[in-house]
């Protein structure tokens, strides 16, 4: 059943986005829109992503097999690092990745196309149609209370888009669409939907910012959907611990930044600063994104002082 749903003008596609694909939001105070980091980066900050690496390497050796074509043109640019990269994104392709990815995405339509009662179930291809049966009989309880919403955490310059709020056993929850595996990716997922519950809407056209509903911040749902095997099932997902990980991931991004492991031992004086607040001046002055700053601020609050405030006021009008 379907109640209240989102302004179609807060989706995912219809935010404006720089070249790195960051979501461009204006800040509370105004002014000029600045890239927001998109929730899907943060959460993989603490993602293993070894058994993806393999995964992934194992679709560009069969890709080779089953095209010799790009054998032999890796064997013509085996020193052209760019085009060996466009090379084994051609092998995935043939490796039927992509085809994977592309009925991910067509299945999220599909899904989108049902909650809104606007899917004509005689025009999807007979091979979906047991997915989508699926996908139907799996949230059959589910009272659908807002669909592909966008939403930011300004204090961390953060922002994405949720699949769905659903009423699930009488509390408005977070829901997330998979059409994939789900079996190594949990901590991630666990890190993206406690993001999503703790976000404001933001509708790009007026720049307003709106409080989601009441929404749990302890349990969100994901809707696994693997794509053609015609099962769907739900998991329930503890996104108050997926919410201490966000700490730990805001740590891992400010000791990123730090890239002065090393430096030259100079003679000291008596007006010399203290090494750890030199080292910390230094981390500021060579933050690459607001972003970094913050997340610096975050890791040394302890030893924070007038003085990096000073440097960091500077920074970020010098990166502005």
């Amino acid at each position: 059943m379907t109640t209240d749903f989102a302004d179609p003008a807060t989706a995912a596609d219809e935010i404006p986005r720089d070249r790195w694909g960051r979501p461009l939001v204006v800040p509370p105070g105004g002014g000029k829109a600045v890239g927001y980091m998109r929730c899907t980066t943060f959460a993989s900050t603490l993602e293993d992503t070894f058994n993806l690496s393999r995964w992934q390497q194992r679709m560009v050796a069969i890709g080779l097999v089953d095209r010799p074509d790009l054998q032999l043109a890796v064997a013509a640019h085996r020193d052209d690092k760019s085009r060996l990269n466009d090379l084994c994104n051609e092998a995935l392709d043939a490796a039927a990745a992509k085809a994977a990815a592309t009925t991910g995405t067509a299945l999220h339509a599909l899904t989108e196309q049902h909650d809104r009662g606007t899917l004509d179930i005689a025009k999807v291809p007979l091979a979906y149609r047991p997915d989508i049966e699926a996908y139907v009989e799996a949230t059959r309880g589910l009272e659908v209370v807002q669909i592909e919403t966008f939403g930011v955490i300004d204090d961390m310059k953060v922002g994405g888009t949720w699949d769905r709020i659903v009423t699930y056993k009488g509390r408005n929850v977070i829901a997330d669409l998979k059409t994939g595996s789900v079996d190594y990716g949990m901590l991630k997922i666990a890190v993206q939907l406690a993001i999503y519950s703790r976000c404001v809407q933001y509708d790009f056209r007026t720049h307003t910012r709106t409080p989601l509903p009441d929404v749990d911040q302890a349990v969100a749902l994901v809707i696994h959907l693997p794509a053609g095997t015609g099962t769907a099932r739900l998991l329930e997902v503890d996104i108050a611990a997926g919410w201490q990980a966000v700490d730990c991931a805001v740590r891992v991004r400010a000791w990123r930044a730090k890239n002065n492991f090393s430096r030259v031992v100079e003679q000291a004086t008596s007006d010399t600063p203290p090494t750890e607040s030199l080292a910390l001046l230094e981390l500021i002055n060579r933050a690459a994104t607001i972003d970094d700053l913050t997340a610096l601020w975050r890791a040394h609050a302890h030893e924070w002082t007038e003085q990096h405030t000073a440097a960091a006021a500077e920074r970020k009008s010098s990166l502005q």
